[in-house]
This record gives structure tokens, C-alpha cells and sequence, in this order.
């Protein structure tokens, strides 16, 4: 005996019942027509019979009514199945997104004709439902590429799976490349990982650029995913910390002048006093050295108060069109203490020139400053990592065009910077004499002309290098 299908489970083993055999609907069809057929044939057929006719025209006359029960049939089957095939076919032709087939000869008057009416309108449901979508698709992708935010899509295991050009931009590398790596590969770990509306630091272990972070979740074909939007916060926090140091030196100078005025006028008429006053030669002598201390010290300060002044005084740029070469050339005939190498196309810029010019001597001369400071002792110096230097002092001021801005870029072969990310920072400075304010000066300058600046030292040799971006118009 044959043993029935069984399913096994903790409550215990279940007979699955047998499907009955059924036949095919066309076939049912077929069979449905002869059946209804067959008492019309059936009496039809005694009647041929109970004629007194011949044999052979008795056979014949049954042959031709089941030739005609035959055709009657097919024609039954053919009028019944042939649509829903038809309907089958635009079905799987929808299943498969292919909307361009239709029942056709659909009458609205019968049952089929209603059934056909209704998936021709389900297609053309779909087909516009289609194009709206794609529509929909272009316009989402044409916006994700003209944003100017990196934006940014992760799936749950921490993979990209979008970027926008603005990404590519930042982590300066093509999607093709950055499609199908980690957070972690690519350096974005920080921002998948921090918390929505976090500030980082891109890249990492920098404080130059700060990003503010986005996150949203959403959902592609049910698989959650993460999307990443990231804000250049970076001279928005610069243009408050500027401000904050413009309203200090503001209260400063203030406060300051009206204390350093009196202060030297004071020392002034004591010193011319004193030839006055019955003191020995000695005494006299240190009423003077004092007096001159403190003349000299609040001058001093108050030149050193007028300096810091520009910062919270640096006026908007006048914008007109001037050429950048002979800007250059003013610049370099200025240094005498180094011979400053200048190359570059002919370029065309919408900026200040006043300030522009201002903003490379400041660089310029700090990188000269540079250049020079290994060798103030002697004609030869000592680098720790490369062992004696006796190159000559190198500094040059090169520039090219990219696709809407000049880029200008500023080499020197000195020692490099410990920290360049404080090198913006106001009354920051490395030199005994310096006053910590031509860097900051020259950020202030580019950017309020749209452009940005960076600082850093140069990989794999001596020296920094400053690089200044200023837009074209």
C-alpha cells in the first residue's frame, strides 16, 4: 500500500488531503458544448435512421452532423477562450511593466467586453502612473545633482548607495569609486555615526571645516536606509567668531584709548618737569628712564591696538574688473628679501583690488618670513628629519584657472607650520614681533569677495603652501 503525504509538527502528523484531478477550463468548455449538443444530435441522428433511406446516405448524413457538432464546438471554444487569453496575455504584459498591449474589440453591451474595458483601463492607469514616476525620478535626481550639499545614502550595514555630485566633490573621488564602500572607507564614519544636527569635522581629526549633519530615514523596496545631508557650517562660525573678536577689540580700544591718552600726556609733562625739580644726577637720570618707558610702552600699545582696529574696520569690497597680473607684479617688485617667482595666464577677476593686493602681501610676506627664518643663524641650517639645509630661501606665487574661479597658490620652503588650524586665529602668531592678524586679515578679505583660503604644509618636503580660490565674477 502507498503511503499519503504527511506533515510533521508538535502536534503530531497531519494527512494532507489529495487534490482532484480537474480538467483544463478550454477543455470544460469543449465538453460543456458537446454535452449540450448531444440531445439535438441524439435525436436528430434516430431520425436519419428511421428514414427509408439507403446505407450509405445514412452514414453520410450522421458523418455530416458530427463534422457540424465538431465545428460548432470549436467555435464555442474558440469564442470563449480566445479573449481570455487575449486578457491573460495584457495581464502578464502589465505584470512584466509592459503597457503598450490591449484588448481589443472590447464591447461595453456584454460581460467580457466590460471585464476587457476595465483592464484596458487598468493599463492606462499604470502606463501614466509609469510615466509619472519616471518623471518624478528625473526630477529627484536632477535636484540631488544640482544641490549644492553632499547628500549621501547608506543602507543598513553602513554601504553607499548614493551620492550627489557635491559629495563627490568633497571626498574628491567619482561615484563610481565611492559607490558600494563603507562609512568607514570613505571617512565617513563620524557623520553616520553622530547624532542629527552634530558638528564635524571633515576630515577628520581637523577643525578647518566644520559640517552640520542631517539625518532622515526612509525606505527602498522595504530595506531601511539612512540619508546623510551635510551643511558647510564652516564660515557661518567663522563670521560669528570674527564678529565676537570685532566687538572685543571694539570694547578694547576703546577702553584702552581712553586710558593711554592721559597716560602719555602725563609721562610727557613729568618728563619736561623735571628739569624743574632739585634731584641729584642719578635720580634724575631714572625719573627719565621711567618716563621714557612708559611713553614708549603706550605708544607701543596703541600701535598695537590700531592694528587689531582692522579687523573690526575692514570695509566692503569695491568690486570693478581688473586684471590680475599686474597685481602680481606690484606684489613681487614690493619683497626685496627674496626673490619671489610669479607664473600664471592672463586672468580677468570682478574684485577689489586695493584689498586683493593687501591680502598677497600679507601672504607673501609671511611666506618670505618662512622662507628666511631656518637661516637667520648662518648661511646653513640644521632640519632634524633631512640633517643640514643649505638651500636657498624659495618662495612662489603661481595661479591657474579652473572652471569659475582662479586658484592662487603661494609655496615656501620653510620649516612648515605646528598647527595649522590656529593660524586663522586671531592674536595668534609664532614670530616675536607678530601681531596675529595678517592671516586672519586675509581670510577676511577672500572671503568677503566669495572665496576661501587654506593653509597647509606641503606632504612629503619642506614648507607650507597657501592656496586662495576667488570666483571669476
Amino acid at each position: 500500500m502507498g503511503s499519503s503525504p504527511q506533515t510533521s509538527g508538535k502536534a503530531g502528523t497531519r494527512k494532507i488531503p489529495r487534490k482532484r484531478a480537474r480538467l483544463l477550463y478550454e477543455h470544460r468548455i469543449s465538453l460543456y458544448s458537446l454535452i449540450v449538443a448531444l440531445p439535438g444530435i441524439v435525436v436528430s441522428g434516430i431520425l436519419i435512421w428511421l428514414q427509408p433511406w439507403s446505407l450509405e446516405s445514412k452514414v453520410e448524413l450522421s458523418l455530416a452532423e458530427l463534422f457540424v457538432w465538431w465545428l460548432l464546438s470549436l467555435a464555442l471554444h474558440e469564442q470563449t477562450v480566445r479573449p481570455l487569453q487575449t486578457l491573460a496575455n495584457v495581464v502578464a504584459a502589465l505584470r512584466e511593466e509592459d503597457y503598450s498591449f490591449r484588448a481589443r474589440g472590447a464591447n461595453p453591451d456584454d460581460a467580457l467586453g466590460e471585464l476587457s474595458l476595465e483592464v484596458n483601463g487598468l493599463a492606462d492607469l499604470l502606463a501614466d502612473q509609469r510615466i509619472r514616476a519616471i518623471e518624478a525620478t528625473a526630477l529627484l535626481r536632477r535636484v540631488v545633482e544640482e544641490i549644492d550639499a553632499p547628500l549621501f545614502a547608506f543602507d543598513p550595514d553602513g554601504v553607499l548607495q548614493l551620492v550627489n555630485p557635491a559629495g563627490e566633490k568633497l571626498l574628491q573621488q567619482a561615484a563610481v569609486r565611492l559607490l558600494g564602500r563603507t562609512a568607514g572607507e570613505i571617512g565617513l564614519a563620524d557623520c553616520l555615526s553622530a547624532t542629527n544636527e552634530a558638528l564635524v569635522a571633515l576630515p577628520p581629526n581637523t577643525s578647518s571645516a566644520r559640517w552640520l549633519v542631517r539625518q532622515s530615514k526612509f525606505r527602498e523596496k522595504g530595506v531601511p536606509h539612512t540619508l546623510v545631508v551635510l551643511s558647510d557650517v564652516s564660515r557661518a562660525l567663522r563670521e560669528e567668531e570674527r564678529n565676537a573678536w570685532q566687538r572685543l577689540i571694539r570694547v578694547l580700544g576703546h577702553e584702552l584709548n581712553n586710558s593711554l591718552a592721559p597716560i602719555k600726556s602725563i609721562a610727557g609733562s613729568l618728563g619736561s618737569r623735571l628739569a624743574e625739580t632739585q634731584l641729584d644726577p642719578e635720580q634724575r637720570r631714572d625719573f627719565e628712564r621711567g618716563l621714557a618707558i612708559i611713553e614708549e610702552r603706550t605708544a607701543s600699545l596703541n600701535r598695537f591696538l590700531q592694528a587689531y582696529r582692522q579687523l573690526a574696520q575692514m570695509p566692503p569690497p569695491v568690486i570693478r574688473k581688473v586684471a590680475l597680473l599686474p597685481i602680481v607684479e606690484r606684489v613681487v617688485f614690493l619683497e626685496t628679501r627674496v626673490v619671489v617667482l610669479s607664473r600664471g595666464p592672463d586672468v580677468t577677476l570682478m574684485v577689489d583690488s586695493d584689498q586683493i593686493e593687501q591680502m598677497l602681501i600679507n601672504l607673501v610676506r609671511n611666506a618670505v618670513e618662512a622662507a628666511l627664518e631656518p637661516r637667520s643663524g648662518g648661511a646653513s641650517s640644521t632640519n632634524s628629519e633631512t640633517g643640514p639645509d643649505r638651500s636657498e630661501p624659495q618662495v612662489t606665487l603661481s595661479w591657474a584657472l579652473e572652471d569659475h574661479s582662479v586658484e592662487i597658490t603661494i609655496d615656501d620652503n620653510g620649516l612648515g607650520l605646528l598647527n595649522p588650524s590656529n593660524a586663522f586665529v586671531p592674536f595668534y602668531t609664532t614670530k616675536p614681533a607678530g601681531s596675529g592678524i595678517g592671516l586672519a586679515l586675509s581670510r577676511q578679505i577672500v572671503e568677503a569677495h566669495g572665496g576661501s583660503i587654506e593653509l597647509s604644509n606641503l606632504n612629503g618636503k619642506r614648507g607650507c603652501r597657501v592656496r586662495v580660490v576667488l570666483p571669476l565674477s
